[in-house]
């Protein structure tokens, strides 16, 4: 059977950093960046990609909507 690995696309300019995703993801692969987006917020990103098991809790916490998750086999 082959192993599903997640991956997480953020949009980056459409993220307030209200860390809601960050909180919800059970693997802790979310972060706050350093950086900051054009509106002055600091944005999710994926701190731990390899952890990433895709089951889109983020995506669903997500008020702005600004998060998509895919599914990639291995």
């Amino acid at each position: 059977m082959a192993k599903v690995k997640g991956a997480v696309e953020v949009d980056v300019n459409r993220c307030k950093g209200c860390e809601l995703c960050v909180f919800a993801c059970p693997s802790k692969v979310l972060a706050l960046s350093q950086s900051v987006n054009d509106k002055g917020y600091a944005y999710a990103y994926m701190k731990q990609p390899e952890l990433c098991i895709g089951c889109a809790s983020c995506a669903y916490m997500c008020p702005d909507g600004c998060i998509k998750v895919y599914k990639i086999k291995e």
